[in-house]
């Protein structure tokens, strides 16, 4: 077997999740795998959490990312889904048991199954115990990575590059439950809270046919709602706007990853209305079943999109020209755009310019 392939990334060497120019090996390229020399990767919070070891203890080094675009440098002998030149992208996941129910309805999200080697069915982009040429996955903030064909998507030629990396999970992530609940044309929809998650939401809702409601607590997210599309905001912490905003919606999609309180939001929906939650919150959040008997409400959940839905999805962006909002920064910037990020201040997501910026001369900035 020849030598793992040697690449540069921009990782974290130790549980403080400081991240570094480090040098990383990426497998041989297998029989069914495309190599992409990446351009651009998203920086997503999940980044930051699984970095440091707030998800748990990480093995290291790790090398964060997945959100992925770039182009096909090689491809295996029995690749049949791209080319060499294709413009391709990889998400949050680059395998799954593949035999499972969820597989085999191309819900991987949700794998359920387990591979060989007794791990659990899903591979995260970073992260997961699985050989990469090294004991576990490494993810995007690198010059390359090597991935099989079936967990890898094409880009539409039309959208700018860059800002479509956030779409493999701040748009994917949206786009799926949308989708799953049945919002459609006409529909009256509110989403709360506008970052970026939030902001894929009005672009999708608006690309949709919906009526699009945007509830902030802050009247500084005023003007770039309405830029996106939204039709009106209401400010959250004005009880009469909320008390105007009664029975207004047929769904609510909620971004907030903080605690907040959902009785208030469940006033907002029609009867039949559903609250759809995205924003991962770590706190138990209160909830009176008398909210939701009275008017047949409904909560749900989602997580990310699976391949083909994924895909569906940057098609859909193609037809209606749907980029997400973003500051392209160097990647020696990697650890100030953490910081910012943790701070919000960003509209509304950084990516990380890795073919121009990344290389053995790049020295990552402290924060």
């Amino acid at each position: 077997m020849s030598e793992f392939q040697k690449v540069y990334a921009v990782g974290a060497k130790d549980s403080k999740g400081t991240l570094e120019l480090i040098e990383i090996p990426r497998r041989n390229l297998g029989q069914h795998d495309v190599d992409i020399k990446i351009k651009y990767t998203g920086i997503c919070h999940s980044d930051l959490h699984h970095t440091r070891g707030e998800w748990g203890v990480n093995k290291l080094p790790t090398v964060p990312g997945h959100e992925i675009v770039g182009e096909v440098t090689r491809i295996g002998a029995r690749v049949t889904k791209f080319k060499v030149g294709d413009l391709a992208a990889v998400g949050c996941f680059v395998d799954s048991c593949r035999k499972c129910d969820e597989c085999s309805q191309d819900l991987i999200q949700y794998c359920s199954g387990t591979r060989e080697g007794g791990f659990g069915g899903l591979v995260e982009t970073y992260g997961s115990p699985v050989i990469d040429g090294t004991s576990h996955t490494l993810g995007g903030y690198s010059q390359s990575i090597i991935t099989d064909e079936n967990y890898v998507m094409h880009v539409p030629k039309n959208l700018d590059l860059a800002a479509t990396a956030p779409l493999l999970c701040a748009g994917i992530t949206i786009y799926s439950p949308m989708v799953h609940y049945g919002i459609k044309k006409g529909d009256n929809i509110a989403v709360l809270g506008l970052g970026g998650l939030g902001h894929m939401a009005v672009k999708f809702g608006v690309a949709m046919g919906c009526t699009v409601t945007v509830l902030s607590r802050s009247r500084g997210k005023e003007s770039d709602a309405l830029r996106l599309g939204a039709s009106k905001v209401v400010i959250t912490s004005d009880p009469n706007q909320m008390k105007d905003a009664v029975r207004s919606f047929n769904f609510i999609i909620d971004t907030v990853s903080a605690k907040h309180p959902l009785g208030d939001y469940l006033n907002l929906l029609k009867t039949d209305g559903t609250l759809i939650i995205v924003g991962g919150v770590p706190d138990s959040l209160e909830l009176r079943t008398l909210m939701l008997i009275p008017r047949r409400l409904k909560i749900g959940g989602s997580l990310v999109g699976g391949i083909k839905e994924t895909q569906e999805m940057l098609d859909f962006c193609g037809k209606h020209n749907i980029t997400a909002d973003i500051e392209l920064v160097p990647a020696s910037y990697a650890n100030k755009a953490w910081d910012r990020m943790f701070k919000s201040d960003v509209k509304f997501r950084f990516v990380l310019d890795i073919e121009k910026t990344l290389n053995k001369d790049t020295k990552v900035e402290a924060a």
